[in-house]
């Protein structure tokens, strides 16, 4: 994980990102989920057997700077994860994770949502 941490230090917001290159399918990727709002994803370095990432289209570039008019996208976004965890039948539950910035060790810088499952999550968890 110290390469995530690394990755976040070095990156920058602003530009184009791997997930907007998905979202426009210039990078190949089979979905779990897709609707005008958003996409969903298996994460290419997985953390946890079942794994995923919910997108919004619209390029966000975090949390921090989310807007009030984002409200319903965001519980849109929400609302795919607990969606798609069904589909890939976490039943036991699941955990939800966004990283936020530098020291939240986010290193692509449009919003995503990871959700982790399929084992038990430890606590803390970082």
């Amino acid at each position: 994980m110290a390469d995530e941490v690394a990755k976040a230090q070095q990156s920058q917001p602003g530009g184009d990102t791997i997930f907007g290159k998905i979202i426009r399918g210039e990078i190949p990727t089979d979905f779990l989920h897709q609707d005008e709002k958003c996409v969903a994803f298996k994460d290419i370095a997985p953390q946890a057997p079942v794994h995923f990432l919910v997108v919004p289209k619209k390029p966000i570039t975090s949390v921090m700077t989310a807007e009030d008019n984002d409200v319903e996208l965001l519980g849109h976004l929400l609302l795919v994860a607990k969606k798609v965890a069904a589909d890939q039948n976490l039943t036991n539950g699941y955990r939800v994770c966004i990283n936020n910035g530098q020291d939240g060790a986010q290193s692509v810088h449009h919003l995503h949502i990871h959700v982790l499952g399929g084992r038990q999550m430890q606590w803390p968890p970082g």
